[in-house]
Protein backbone atom coordinates (compact mmCIF):
# COMPACT_ATOMS: atom_id res chain seq x y z
CA UNK A 1 0.00 0.00 0.00
CA UNK A 2 1.36 3.20 -0.89
CA UNK A 3 1.06 6.63 0.91
CA UNK A 4 -1.42 9.30 -0.60
CA UNK A 5 0.41 12.28 -2.20
CA UNK A 6 -0.56 15.62 -2.23
CA UNK A 7 -0.31 18.16 -4.98
CA UNK A 8 2.19 20.62 -5.25
CA UNK A 9 1.69 24.06 -3.50
CA UNK A 10 1.40 27.05 -6.23
CA UNK A 11 3.48 28.84 -4.05
CA UNK A 12 7.05 28.97 -3.38
CA UNK A 13 8.70 29.42 -0.11
CA UNK A 14 10.10 32.76 0.68
CA UNK A 15 13.54 33.74 -0.30
CA UNK A 16 16.20 33.01 1.79
CA UNK A 17 17.47 36.74 3.27
CA UNK A 18 20.73 36.27 3.32
CA UNK A 19 21.16 34.54 -0.02
CA UNK A 20 21.20 35.44 -3.16
CA UNK A 21 19.88 32.97 -6.14
CA UNK A 22 22.23 35.15 -8.37
CA UNK A 23 25.51 34.87 -6.21
CA UNK A 24 25.29 39.19 -6.32
CA UNK A 25 26.27 41.16 -3.84
CA UNK A 26 23.55 42.24 -1.25
CA UNK A 27 22.96 46.08 -1.46
CA UNK A 28 23.93 47.52 2.49
CA UNK A 29 20.75 48.14 4.71
CA UNK A 30 22.48 51.32 5.84
CA UNK A 31 24.63 54.41 3.65
CA UNK A 32 26.94 55.97 5.94
CA UNK A 33 27.77 58.70 3.47
CA UNK A 34 24.49 59.49 2.82
CA UNK A 35 24.05 59.93 6.89
CA UNK A 36 27.62 61.79 7.01
CA UNK A 37 26.58 63.99 3.91
CA UNK A 38 23.84 65.17 5.99
CA UNK A 39 24.89 65.71 9.19
CA UNK A 40 28.06 67.89 7.55
CA UNK A 41 25.61 69.47 5.40
CA UNK A 42 23.63 70.67 8.37
CA UNK A 43 26.70 71.87 10.46
CA UNK A 44 27.54 73.58 7.52
CA UNK A 45 24.67 75.31 7.32
CA UNK A 46 24.48 76.44 10.53
CA UNK A 47 27.97 77.36 10.96
CA UNK A 48 28.56 78.82 7.02
CA UNK A 49 29.22 82.26 8.80
CA UNK A 50 32.90 80.95 9.79
CA UNK A 51 35.84 79.39 7.51
CA UNK A 52 36.05 76.13 8.91
CA UNK A 53 32.26 75.38 9.30
CA UNK A 54 30.92 76.50 5.96
CA UNK A 55 33.94 76.03 3.72
CA UNK A 56 35.64 73.04 5.08
CA UNK A 57 32.66 71.19 6.86
CA UNK A 58 30.46 72.00 3.16
CA UNK A 59 33.00 70.76 0.88
CA UNK A 60 33.16 67.97 2.60
CA UNK A 61 29.18 67.44 2.66
CA UNK A 62 29.11 67.73 -1.30
CA UNK A 63 32.28 65.29 -1.62
CA UNK A 64 30.08 62.68 1.10
CA UNK A 65 26.94 63.45 -1.01
CA UNK A 66 28.59 62.70 -4.65
CA UNK A 67 29.65 59.71 -3.11
CA UNK A 68 26.70 58.44 -1.20
CA UNK A 69 24.47 59.26 -4.62
CA UNK A 70 26.85 57.00 -6.84
CA UNK A 71 26.60 53.95 -4.81
CA UNK A 72 22.69 54.31 -4.53
CA UNK A 73 22.67 55.13 -8.54
CA UNK A 74 24.81 51.64 -8.61
CA UNK A 75 22.23 49.73 -6.46
CA UNK A 76 24.92 49.17 -3.43
CA UNK A 77 23.26 51.54 -1.02
CA UNK A 78 20.00 52.75 0.32
CA UNK A 79 19.09 56.35 0.46
CA UNK A 80 19.33 58.58 -2.32
CA UNK A 81 17.37 61.62 -1.31
CA UNK A 82 19.36 61.61 1.89
CA UNK A 83 22.42 61.93 -0.19
CA UNK A 84 20.93 64.52 -2.35
CA UNK A 85 19.78 66.63 0.64
CA UNK A 86 22.84 66.58 2.52
CA UNK A 87 25.08 67.36 -0.90
CA UNK A 88 22.34 70.75 -1.58
CA UNK A 89 22.93 71.50 2.47
CA UNK A 90 26.50 71.69 1.69
CA UNK A 91 26.82 73.53 -0.81
CA UNK A 92 24.33 76.23 0.58
CA UNK A 93 27.23 76.19 3.27
CA UNK A 94 29.67 76.58 1.10
CA UNK A 95 27.68 79.75 -1.25
CA UNK A 96 26.72 80.89 2.21
CA UNK A 97 30.32 81.05 3.58
CA UNK A 98 31.86 82.64 0.59
CA UNK A 99 29.52 85.48 0.78
CA UNK A 100 30.46 86.01 4.06
CA UNK A 101 34.13 85.51 3.28
CA UNK A 102 33.92 88.32 0.18
CA UNK A 103 31.49 90.91 2.24
CA UNK A 104 34.61 90.32 5.05
CA UNK A 105 37.53 90.96 2.63
CA UNK A 106 35.66 93.89 0.70
CA UNK A 107 35.21 95.40 4.61
CA UNK A 108 38.92 94.86 5.64
CA UNK A 109 40.47 95.55 2.48
CA UNK A 110 37.91 99.27 2.70
CA UNK A 111 39.40 102.85 3.17
CA UNK A 112 36.94 103.27 6.08
CA UNK A 113 38.47 100.69 7.54
CA UNK A 114 41.69 101.96 7.43
CA UNK A 115 40.57 105.28 8.73
CA UNK A 116 38.91 103.25 11.51
CA UNK A 117 42.47 101.53 12.11
CA UNK A 118 44.08 104.57 12.36
CA UNK A 119 41.48 106.46 14.67
CA UNK A 120 42.03 103.51 17.49
CA UNK A 121 45.81 103.78 17.09
CA UNK A 122 45.49 107.49 17.87
CA UNK A 123 42.97 106.98 20.80
CA UNK A 124 44.27 108.08 24.37
CA UNK A 125 40.85 105.94 26.29
CA UNK A 126 38.44 103.80 26.11
CA UNK A 127 36.11 106.39 25.43
CA UNK A 128 37.82 107.86 22.25
CA UNK A 129 38.12 104.46 20.85
CA UNK A 130 34.32 104.26 21.17
CA UNK A 131 33.64 106.97 19.32
CA UNK A 132 35.71 105.86 16.56
CA UNK A 133 34.27 102.75 16.58
CA UNK A 134 30.54 105.19 16.11
CA UNK A 135 31.95 107.28 12.96
CA UNK A 136 33.17 103.22 11.46
CA UNK A 137 29.63 102.36 12.04
CA UNK A 138 28.45 105.40 10.76
CA UNK A 139 30.26 105.50 7.72
CA UNK A 140 29.36 102.05 6.99
CA UNK A 141 25.65 102.46 7.05
CA UNK A 142 26.01 105.41 4.40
Amino acid sequence: MSLPSYPDSPYSAPPVSDHDSYGGQQPARTNGFAVAALVLGLLACLFFWTVVGGLLLGLLAVVFGIIAALRTRQGRAPRRVMAIVGAVFGALGLIGSAIVLVVAVSVFDSQEFKDFESCVDRANGQAAEDRCTEDFIDELSN
